[in-house]
């Protein structure tokens, strides 16, 4: 039993639109059972590409009932059956999004035409709706609309029902479940079901229980799942059908994920991870005296001699962060490493830089700006607690900086707090320090929102 569903939205983002319109044709497996098309009113603004794209315009959803009052018929309608789209991932994380914002978690075992095309009908050039239902004569009426595309994907979905069992003589389990008939058989199917949507770090093993690949996330069901149907590199088949056994640990906060992996991988050197065994970030800016006794930022790639200012994943990021440092600071491209010229940088020849890169600034003056420009990769807070969401209501995650240095981190009951701060201190697990650490830190500091800093 099947629903075949199409739906058309606003945007890309499950997280940020919504949905326009929305079709679902029961299916069993042989013609069509039942059927359901309707406008929706994402309540926001169409923007004027997709309405180009889909035709759906502000005035057609004016009207049209909101999500939540035809979500007990998507529920009704879908219970008990699987979930089949073209590019399914698509469609099931905007409806999956929907009935959350409703506070319900909707969950359908799905099958992916896209997948399934490659599986059945390979060597297409290309398996977008439009082009294997060109290649396959498939008449879509009513492009970039629900009923259209989905009754299109109704048309492949069927073909490739006939071609799996002229293959296999049979209905195969890449029809009853594309993502198990995937798996290794030793993988135990139920647990994946288990995993929470929540932040955290996941450990996948072989059959001989050795560990492969660690990874992290602030949705664990999401990117693991995305692992077992992964099909995009030969690499990432290879591990996916290696996938013996899951093991996956809540952290609450994305932070506390991002800084356990790093230290994992480092610490176990998983065969799968590769390409973060060594520090992705290769590239640093330095900062040193010269014989004139002004201070100089350079990049070039990082030695274990000495140690950066800041890292980046590339010379091209390094290079566009002391630009911008020149612009702001009113820094001298020479003494920055962007300009070669023995004598002074081009920006003094056209009265930007104020001469110090051929002593006509003085080396104090210059010296306090370069300084401030240093301060932007060094915490503004040299101890610090950094306090976040934990793995439940009652809980609270804390990260330790001491001396600008990472110290590690831990848990706390905010409910049991007698001891105030020095509960804190208590809770803190001892972590080593190192560059990928800083950066992480740095970097999610500048762009995630956290509960709060605490200074000691």
């Amino acid at each position: 039993m099947f629903a075949i569903i199409d739906i058309e939205t606003t945007g890309g983002s499950a997280r940020l639109e919504k949905i326009t319109e929305i079709a679902v044709y029961l299916h069993d497996g042989e013609k069509i059972t039942g059927e359901f098309v309707s406008l929706i009113n994402p309540e926001r603004n169409i923007p004027y590409f997709i309405t180009n794209l889909t035709g759906i315009t502000n005035e057609m959803v004016e009207n049209a009932p909101r999500f939540y009052e035809i979500a007990k018929t998507i529920v009704e309608l879908t219970e008990g059956r699987t979930f089949v789209a073209h590019n399914a991932r698509f469609d099931y994380s905007f409806i999956r999004q929907e009935f959350k914002s409703l506070g319900f978690n909707y969950k359908r075992s799905i099958i992916d035409t896209v997948a399934l095309g490659r599986k059945l009908f390979p060597g297409y050039r290309s398996y977008s709706l439009g082009n294997i239902c060109r290649d396959l004569k498939i008449t879509i009426n009513g492009r970039h609309r629900a009923a259209g595309d989905a009754l299109a994907t109704v048309s492949l979905f069927e073909m490739l029902l006939k071609k799996d069992l002229e293959v296999n003589g049979r209905r195969s389990n890449l029809i009853r479940n594309t993502r198990i008939s995937k798996l290794n058989p030793k993988l135990d199917i139920s647990k994946i079901d288990s995993i929470p949507e929540e932040p955290g770090i996941y450990y996948f093993y072989n059959e001989e229980g050795d560990l492969i690949y660690i990874g992290k996330s602030r949705n664990l069901q999401q990117r693991i799942s995305t692992h077992l149907s992964n099909n995009t590199t030969s690499r990432a088949m290879e591990m996916r059908d290696l996938i013996a056994d899951i093991y996956w640990e809540l952290t609450g906060s994305e932070l506390i994920a991002l800084l356990r992996e790093s230290f994992e991988i480092k610490d176990n050197k998983p065969i799968y991870n590769r390409a973060k065994r060594r520090s992705s970030f290769q590239w640093g800016i330095f900062i040193f005296t010269d014989d004139d006794g002004y201070l100089n930022f350079r990049h070039e790639l990082i030695d274990s001699e000495e140690n950066p200012l800041s890292v980046f994943t590339s010379k091209e990021k390094a290079k566009s962060k002391l630009i911008s440092l020149v612009e702001t600071y009113d820094l001298c491209q020479k003494l920055t490493g962007l300009y070669e010229t023995s004598g002074p940088c081009f920006q003094y020849h056209v009265g930007i830089c104020k001469g110090a890169c051929c002593g006509k600034e003085s080396v104090k003056d210059y010296n306090k700006r370069v300084m401030q420009a240093a301060e932007e990769f060094v915490f503004t807070h040299r101890n610090f607690f950094i306090i976040d969401k934990g793995r439940d209501e009652d809980e609270r995650c804390a990260v330790k900086v001491v001396n600008g240095k990472y110290n590690g981190y831990g848990y706390f009951d905010i409910n049991n707090m007698g001891f105030g701060l020095e509960a804190v201190h208590e809770c803190i697990q001892p972590s080593p320090d190192n560059r990928d650490i800083q950066v992480i830190l740095k970097h999610y500091l500048k762009t995630n929102r956290i509960e709060k800093i605490i200074e000691f």
